[in-house]
């Protein structure tokens, strides 16, 4: 039962080209939500930031979990699940959720393990990050919801499980929107090195390996927290409002172990749990996405990050590759929420 508690990268496939000016607005464009509505309804722009907070976060129990998660829309409309990164939280689609919702879709916008109000169900339970783990959470997620598809777009981490709940369960999966494109990893792809100039890119990844890394980010995560953030979207001119609201979800108890477990487990420093061995070799293939997608990049993302030459191949459905330029960084949703709900919109009708 759900309880509710209140808490205030180049190649283009096809022909489109997505651009947004500085002043990050989109001209607004016909879109429908698959509803069984065919009213043609329209997607308005919005200003970044118009909207500070989700009016209510709701709980319920889903696989070792209780997730929190902010829910907007009709009960009975097509779905859309969105998923955010590290060091972010829910926050990354405060503006894109109610624009969904406007048009005609429920929209769950789920705390990840180790954020905000989600929470692990047993204290034995081990503090675990790795890929296959968070993209298990979150089919329970819709197991205990009861639903049975979803569009998912995801940024980060986010972006990451939804690829993985594309290549594992399509059945789950009607489009995926992705942030950076195709992110499944491997901790076999991970043993090898990359050129100087990208193993600088990943300083946290290496610091994060070390007992003085781990205490670091104990100790200052709030403050590593921000560092990322600038230096991962260099043109973003956040404020501290903004920042703060998203922060609030790292004091998690499990925050810092489930964030340092990721990245050690990814360097093979870490061992990852046996019964997701079999979904690991799975992704360790790096299986191929059939549903429809559509793969965003920001023009200003600061953050490591693929060239989309690299991984359209990876995509058999049908699959377009957007550039948002006005500065954008790795944030993107956040950035740019009209371009990345277009997104979502435009993909459910491919």
């Amino acid at each position: 039962m759900s309880d509710e508690i209140n808490h205030p990268r180049r190649r283009f496939i096809g022909a489109i080209a997505l651009s947004l000016a500085a002043t990050q607005f989109v001209s607004a464009s016909v879109a429908r939500a698959q509803s069984g509505n065919s009213e043609a309804q329209r997607l308005p722009a919005i200003t970044p930031g118009t909207n500070k907070s989700f009016a209510a976060i709701k709980q319920i129990d889903a696989g070792v979990l209780n997730v929190g998660y902010a829910e907007l829309g009709a009960s009975d409309a097509p779905v859309v699940i969105l998923l955010h990164g590290w060091p972010y939280d829910i926050h990354t689609y405060v503006d894109v959720a109610p624009l969904l919702a406007n048009v005609g879709y429920r929209v769950i916008v789920p705390y990840l393990r180790g954020y905000g109000t989600t929470r692990f169900l047993s204290a034995d339970t081990p503090r675990n990050g790795q890929q296959a783990a968070i993209g298990a959470d979150i089919v329970a997620l819709m197991d205990s919801l009861k639903i049975e598809k979803a569009v998912i777009g995801g940024c980060d981490w986010g972006a990451r499980t939804a690829n993985i709940i594309a290549a594992l369960w399509p059945e789950r999966c009607k489009a995926m929107v992705s942030v950076s494109g195709y992110l499944i990893g491997s901790q076999e792809a991970n043993r090898k090195p990359l050129s100087p100039q990208a193993e600088l890119a990943w300083w946290y990844q290496f610091y994060f390996a070390t007992e003085r890394g781990y205490a670091g980010y104990k100790q200052n995560h709030k403050e590593f927290a921000r560092l990322i953030w600038k230096l991962a979207s260099p043109k973003w001119n956040f404020d501290d409002a903004t920042f703060d609201k998203s922060a609030e979800a790292l004091e998690n108890p499990d925050h810092v172990d489930i964030s340092i477990h990721n990245y050690r487990w990814r360097l093979s420093l870490a061992e990852g749990e046996a019964k997701y061995d079999d979904l690991e070799k799975q992704l360790a293939e790096f299986p191929t996405v059939t549903v429809p997608t559509i793969t965003l990049e920001g023009d200003a993302n600061g953050a490591p990050h693929p060239d989309p030459a690299a991984y359209a191949k990876r995509f058999s459905g049908k699959y377009e590759h957007r550039l948002i330029t006005g500065g954008i960084g790795h944030n993107l949703p956040q950035e740019a929420p009209s371009a990345f709900a277009e997104a979502i919109v435009d993909v459910d009708r491919f």
